[in-house]
């Protein structure tokens, strides 16, 4: 299986984290070995936000 690799990246309050989550469970679903990480310090605030995630 070929590896990929996603950067989602955003601001705090626009759904980054929501849509790394939502990659993460259909490369689950789909039988990859999923490794996901996340950023999000000020989050709450406006800042910034990243999210990888790798199947």
């Amino acid at each position: 299986m070929k590896t990929m690799n996603f950067l989602v990246t955003g601001v705090g309050g626009q759904g980054a984290l929501l849509t790394s989550n939502i990659l993460a469970d259909v490369g689950v679903r789909a039988g990859y070995d999923v490794k996901k990480s996340e950023v999000h310090g000020m989050a709450q605030r406006g800042g910034s936000v990243t999210s990888t995630v790798r199947w």
